[in-house]
């Protein structure tokens, strides 16, 4: 089919609420490493795609799925290797009291599964949530996500959830420079758990991207997460890290975003890089926490944790170590975070480089001192930068935040020739809103 045929097709068959990226929609056909590959064989640099955390199409983790897949696929009320193996790999990589896996297929079903672990271990049932913050597409992750009910089609925040504002150092009240900025912003947690406890409802838990996504791609002030989860513990709560865009790796210099902030917490939701575009996602938990969520109800997902799923896991954590994935998001990070200062510098519009990693926000404004979100002109960027092959997207509140987050594959001279053509589009008028 042509792209004006799967089009129509798509308006007939397919939900409407279902987007497609860029005015000039891509017809993909293939996908390699660092980059996809249209009908007409023109590569595209994709600089967005968190899932195919080790590259598109990884070689190792394809050949894994299909050995596995022709020799045995199915539910775990067997006895497996695979699954005790993939459980015992990836809790390695945890803080030692997270040593407890829960196996679903994606991180919407991850945070849903964290959601009943903490209400169940403190019999609670209200969430503290940071502004902003997006957690899942099921029903009662949109309702714990400002994201989403704050934004179009919302119903507006539930009496169960508390908002704490988004620990944003560029556009929030405490900002760059203030050294007490993450303990401030802490505070705002703490402020949601006493008025919830106030209320007659006090949290079970706080619910928190490590570094949040949706919110702009916003790196926390240093102490905010370590703050945020003594004020929480201290409420009789449990701390739940969302590492579902942000972890394995991308931060560059620790596998989870957490360890960033040197905080621990009491559950950790996984999804999206974990089975490198295979549906897989996990949560992992305490033993103390897990022994209160086995309290006679059966937990069991009828695709979580299968042999198939557990060989790609098993393969991806295996690229990570064996290429050095890590290490190349922190280089390949340093590099491009260094490159868009330097355009900052000659092009008023981006106000704030941040990042950590392969994890990279710019945010554009009009006005370097009001900060009027540059969300039109943003847009056109993005769109100017597709028809220069080479793919990013917008994200945050006013949708202002050109949003990065490649696959670990990504080079530094990657890094260069983004900032290269993007500077090329800011000097010209190729970006002009229409």
């Amino acid at each position: 089919m042509n792209s004006d045929e799967i089009l129509e097709l798509r308006d007939r068959h397919i939900g409407g609420s279902l987007s497609v990226s860029y005015r000039r929609p891509l017809h993909i056909v293939r996908g390699e490493r660092q980059f996809l590959f249209d009908t007409e064989g023109r590569a595209y640099l994709d600089c967005v795609n968190n899932v195919c955390h080790v590259g598109h199409c990884h070689p190792r983790v394809v050949e894994a799925a299909g050995k596995q897949m022709a020799l045995l696929n199915t539910n775990t009320r067997y006895l497996h290797e695979n699954i005790v193996e993939y459980a015992q790999r990836l809790s390695a990589t945890l803080p030692g009291p997270l040593e407890v896996c829960f196996f679903v297929c994606s991180g919407s079903e991850a945070n849903e599964l964290a959601l009943r672990l903490a209400r169940t271990a403190t019999d609670r049932r209200d969430v503290v949530v940071i502004d902003s913050a997006y957690h899942g597409n099921t029903g009662a992750m949109v309702e714990l996500s400002p994201y989403k009910f704050d934004g179009r089609g919302g119903a507006g925040k539930p009496d169960h959830v508390h908002v704490a504002p988004a620990p944003d150092p560029y556009r929030g009240p405490f900002r760059h420079g203030d050294p007490d900025a993450g303990e401030r912003y802490a505070e705002g947690v703490a402020a949601q758990l006493t008025a919830a406890a106030a209320a007659g409802r006090p949290a079970a838990a706080f619910l928190a991207e490590s570094v949040p996504g949706c919110a702009g791609q916003i790196v926390p002030p240093e102490g905010y997460l370590r703050s945020a989860f003594e004020h929480t513990r201290a409420a009789g709560a449990l701390c739940v890290a969302d590492e579902v865009q942000v972890g394995f790796g991308r931060v560059g210099t620790h596998w989870w975003g957490f360890e960033v902030q040197r905080a621990t917490p009491d559950i950790v939701t996984l999804g999206k890089p974990i089975g490198n575009g295979h549906p897989l996602g996990a949560v992992v938990t305490t033993r103390a926490i897990a022994d209160a969520f086995d309290n006679g109800m059966e937990y069991f997902n009828t695709f979580g944790g299968n042999p198939v799923s557990c060989a790609i896991g098993l393969a991806v954590l295996d690229v990570i170590e064996d290429e050095g994935l890590m290490e190349n998001a922190r280089v390949a990070g340093e590099r491009f975070q260094a490159g868009l200062r330097e355009l900052a510098a000659s092009h008023p519009i981006i106000g704030d480089v941040r990042g950590l990693g392969l994890f990279i926000g710019a945010e554009l404004v009009r006005d370097p001192d009001t900060l009027e979100p540059a969300t039109a002109e943003a847009s056109a960027i993005v769109n100017a930068m597709r028809e220069r092959g080479i793919l990013l997207s917008t994200d945050g509140p006013f949708d202002n935040v050109i949003k990065i987050k490649p696959p670990l594959v990504f080079t530094a001279e990657d890094a260069d020739r983004v900032v290269s053509e993007l500077d090329s589009v800011l000097a010209g008028e190729a970006f002009a809103v229409s």
